[in-house]
């Protein structure tokens, strides 16, 4: 490829007839990576800058580099921005696919993932080749494959896109975090939609203050990267939407006023029923099965985008009959009278949502077991703690993903927003779940959070196997062979006791 095309569309400083010759094999951000005939971009990171490996990209056989450095040199070409210039050489390397896709972006704290896995589930009922990017990694037409990030590094990114492009995909639908926008991951891609869930706390160690961090995600309302907004009415940081944006803006919410609104008619551990109503002023009952308000509200999200890709009502009524919940977004197991609920919630409006829906379905006591992740958000942890406090009858606090922190530590971050509760600390997660599951069976709700679908714990850096859902099949598979063999039921407490060292 020549090195003026892989630049096209890149503010460059230097007069691009030098560079019409040039060939160029690939792009590196890093160094050690870097091979014959590669372009190296240098791009200063958290904890390193790409500047003070020139020379190891150079000798390595680079082509030429690109930084936002003054440097001397044949093969230096500076740019304002050179993780902007990365994101559209990567675009530019993969035959601009993007442009050749009808890409919705969806950003907020929650609900993204449930919201573009409802759209890409409605668009394939309705006979469409669909994508899906985001924290469950990507699927192309179904076929699911890692990425890393919620939103993947722009190289890796553009050559997804170019994969579903060339199988056939019409609709991606991706999740765009607020690093990826405040990172300029998404430059060079026009999205047809823009949707806008909520903004509350998290990320805070990154951005530094909340107005940095909604910042961030409105950037994506502006006309240089989307054709049309669509916002859930009633949310922090509307009104700075409002006044930022320069698109069309579309609203949803239980407001009657809002562009897609709805009333709810029935809500239970097995679905919701809701009459909505779209900007055309159509009228539909649909059957959602998913829980509580926060999900309508993704649903409704769902809805507002795929009535403005020209799904009707009927195709939607009908998708939602086999939709099925996302992975680890409030997903429902059923252990006699009691429901254990698994969510990926881990930020303190996530995890109140979550509660909030579990008292309003519960008929028992609910009982919250959560952590918070080690070199995240610490300003996060006492709040989730007070919130645990106010919603749940009981909590039990543990282990998430302590990363390079010590466990407790975390969790007696989280302690200090514990107010008058009933609560009690059992580290091991593993322990922590089924002391739960052993001790509450009375019509109890049991909220095990923050992991969802997650397959690992990282210590120390090591990710090791790990799944909420296993833990809790494993269980009760022990507990259907102990129910079923001649042990007595003090025996079984104590095989139980001596098993998890309680």
């Amino acid at each position: 490829m020549k090195l003026a095309e892989l630049l096209e569309d890149v503010d460059i400083k230097v007069d691009k007839k030098k560079i019409e010759k040039i060939n160029v094999s690939g792009i590196k951000i890093d160094s050690r990576q870097v091979e014959q005939g590669d372009v190296f971009v240098a791009i200063k990171g958290e904890n390193f800058d790409g500047n003070d490996y020139i020379n190891v990209a150079l000798s390595r056989g680079a082509s030429c580099i690109i930084t936002e450095k003054n440097f001397d040199g044949e093969k230096i070409i500076t740019v304002d921005n050179a993780r902007s210039a990365y994101a559209i050489m990567s675009k530019n390397f993969f035959g601009r696919a993007c442009d050749q896709l009808k890409i919705i972006a969806i950003t907020g704290t929650n609900g993204k993932t449930t919201t573009s896995n409802l759209c890409a589930d409605i668009m394939r009922a309705a006979g469409y080749k669909v994508g899906v990017i985001g924290t469950l990694g990507a699927k192309i037409d179904g076929d699911p494959k890692d990425t890393g990030f919620t939103t993947p590094d722009p190289f890796l990114l553009h050559s997804i896109l170019y994969e579903m492009k060339e199988k056939g995909v019409e609709y991606v639908f991706m999740e765009a975090s607020a690093h990826a926008l405040a990172l300029n991951k998404l430059d060079g891609i026009t999205f047809e939609i823009g949707v806008l869930t909520n903004i509350t706390e998290d990320h805070l160690d990154f951005f530094g203050n909340m107005d940095s961090y909604a910042d961030a995600k409105l950037k994506l309302f502006k006309k240089e990267k989307c054709k049309l907004g669509i916002y859930c009415d009633g949310k922090d940081y509307i009104q700075s939407l409002k006044e930022k944006s320069d698109i069309r803006l579309l609203s949803y919410g239980f407001n009657g006023s809002c562009d897609i609104s709805c009333e709810v008619l029935k809500k239970d551990f097995d679905s919701s029923r809701i009459v909505c109503r779209d900007y055309k002023n159509k009228v539909f009952s649909i059957e959602i099965p998913l829980q509580g308000q926060f999900n309508i509200e993704n649903s409704l999200a769902a809805i507002a985008v795929c009535r403005n890709l020209g799904i009707s009502f009927y195709n939607i009524i009908d998708a939602f009959k086999v939709i099925k919940p996302v992975e680890g977004r409030f997903n429902i197991i059923k252990n006699g009278d009691v429901n254990i609920v698994v969510d990926f919630a881990h930020t303190p409006d996530g995890l109140e949502k979550v509660l909030q829906t579990a008292i309003e379905l519960a008929k028992g006591k609910v009982v919250a077991i959560f952590g918070c992740g080690g070199n995240r958000d610490k300003l996060k942890r006492p709040i989730m703690g007070e919130i645990a406090s106010k919603y749940a009858d009981e909590i039990i606090l543990t282990s998430d993903n302590p990363r390079f922190e010590q466990p407790m530590k975390i969790i007696q971050d989280i302690e200090k927003g514990v107010v008058n509760a009933n609560y009690r600390v059992i580290q091991n997660r593993r322990k922590a779940i089924e002391f739960a599951l052993n001790h509450y069976k009375d019509n109890e709700t049991i909220i095990i959070a923050g992991k969802g679908a997650e397959k690992y714990q990282e210590i120390q850096g090591v990710k090791y196997p790990y799944s909420d859902f296993e833990v809790i099949e494993d269980f009760l598979l022990r507990e259907r062979k102990l129910k079923n063999s001649a042990l007595s039921k003090h025996e079984k407490q104590n095989f139980y006791e001596e098993e998890n060292n309680v």
